[in-house]
């Protein structure tokens, strides 16, 4: 299929960006963006907390924050979508501008601060959806929100029937105080209150972290994750580093950097959360993908399953297909029979 995308993207980016992202989730929901001929093979299906995937490449939280898109997004050629992060209440989030291009440099800068229409709106579209694929549900609290804890479990207890898996937002960064809550005296009594939400419901719950952190940071999630039996890990979030090299104007905004100066990072903490949790708990690599050797990359790290964004501003909707025909390519070389079996082959 010829990928019009090269032609459009100068006009695209003429426009604000958070204006030109409402245009591109419009067009999808509508049905303006044709199906790119899902690319097929064996070796990239795969299972994971029971879950069959046709590949393990996904979209990332902040994509489609309503669930406005979810159907449209599988016809892409995803094997699974992420929607939110949704808060309890509706939110406006941060002032306006908020979300950057760094076209010099492939990378995205934002600090929307979870806007989104409430999980009322989200899980209601949701619910009506009809659910061509796996779809995640990314919780957080609201930025007023006096006890952060019973927000998280509002978001579980309402999601958990709805959701293939739940991911708890405690690493963005425009959120104020939000990343405290990764620290090992807030994390436990949060994670096992999100356990106690789903009331019997068996949905996996992830957590999802900063790239920001120290090694002993790290040591203290992984310990607490093991401890309180959490499904999974999703490394990572946007970072407020800057990494050296960055060119384009737009890198002295605030916010979280996204893109490709966040590959790096991103897939060093992954690599050590493979190793101190023992590859016992499922991860998910996201940070700077843009190629099938990004995706290949994120799962020999030890990622189970691999996420994108920002990547499909600067590549178009065609993207994924190409990261999962060369991701197969790469599985086939290599000599492995399926994703599982490359699952954190750089640490044997």
């Amino acid at each position: 299929m010829l990928d019009l995308y090269p032609f459009a993207a100068p006009f695209i980016r003429l426009l604000d960006p958070e204006t030109g992202h409402r245009l591109a989730i419009g067009a999808l929901k509508r049905g303006l963006v044709p199906a790119c001929g899902k690319f097929d093979d064996s070796v990239l299906r795969t299972t994971v907390w029971g879950r069959e995937l046709p590949n393990p490449i996904g979209t990332a939280a902040g994509f489609d924050k309503n669930a406005e898109a979810v159907d449209a997004v599988h016809l892409l050629g995803f094997g699974f979508a992420e929607i939110g992060t949704v808060t309890p209440q509706p939110q406006r989030g941060n002032p306006k501008p908020r979300l950057f291009r760094l076209l010099a440099d492939d990378a995205v800068i934002n600090r929307m601060g979870f806007n989104n229409e409430g999980l009322e709106v989200v899980l209601a579209r949701l619910k009506a959806a009809s659910r061509k694929g796996i779809v995640a549900v990314n919780v957080g609290k609201n930025k007023d929100a006096e006890d952060a804890v019973a927000d998280y479990v509002t978001g579980v207890s309402a999601a958990a029937e709805l959701a293939d898996f739940l991911v708890l937002n405690v690493s963005s960064p425009n959120t104020p105080g939000l990343r405290g809550l990764q620290k090992k005296s807030e994390l436990g009594s949060l994670l096992e209150a999100s356990i106690a939400a789903r009331n019997g419901c068996s949905v996996p719950i992830l957590v999802k972290v900063a790239p920001d952190l120290s090694d002993d940071e790290l040591k203290d999630i992984a310990g607490t994750c093991l401890d309180v039996g959490i499904d999974g890990i999703v490394a990572t979030n946007t970072t407020i580093s800057r990494p050296d090299g960055l060119r384009d104007p737009n890198a002295t905004q605030g916010g979280g950097l996204a893109g490709r100066p966040l590959f790096e990072l991103s897939t060093r903490i992954l690599h050590r959360l493979y190793e101190l949790t023992d590859g016992k708990v499922p991860l998910v690599g996201v940070g700077g993908v843009s190629s099938g050797a990004d995706a290949y990359a994120k799962i020999r790290a030890g990622a189970s399953l691999v996420q994108l964004y920002s990547a499909m501003v600067f590549a178009g909707p065609n993207l994924v297909n190409r990261i999962n025909r060369d991701l197969a390519a790469l599985l086939h070389r290599d000599g492995f029979a399926g994703v599982k079996d490359a699952i954190g082959a750089d640490h044997a």
